[in-house]
């Protein structure tokens, strides 16, 4: 399996695969309202039909209520993959 490279330290790559391309894009709304985010690119999903979403978040610029998450969450140590990820 080939790895992509990881995004800096402040950064995360999110994935939304939903049915439709307006469900993927409220998923995104509600992301963009707590943390800054590009713009957000998508691709069909695969023989299934649906969306595919993609979108990098600063985690160093996040808004209410992610920065008190953040801020009080811990890393679970777990580097875990789901089956159907690439």
């Amino acid at each position: 399996m080939d790895h992509e490279p990881l995004p800096s330290e402040s950064h995360a790559e999110v994935r939304i695969v939903a049915a439709t391309p307006e469900v993927a894009r409220r998923v995104a709304e509600v992301l963009r309202h707590c943390f800054a985010s590009n713009e957000q690119r998508s691709y069909p999903a695969g023989r299934g039909g649906g969306t595919r979403l993609h979108l990098t978040l600063d985690t160093a610029h996040a808004a209410e209520p992610a920065r008190s998450w953040l801020a009080t969450s811990e890393s679970t140590g777990h580097d875990q993959t789901h089956a159907d990820e690439v």
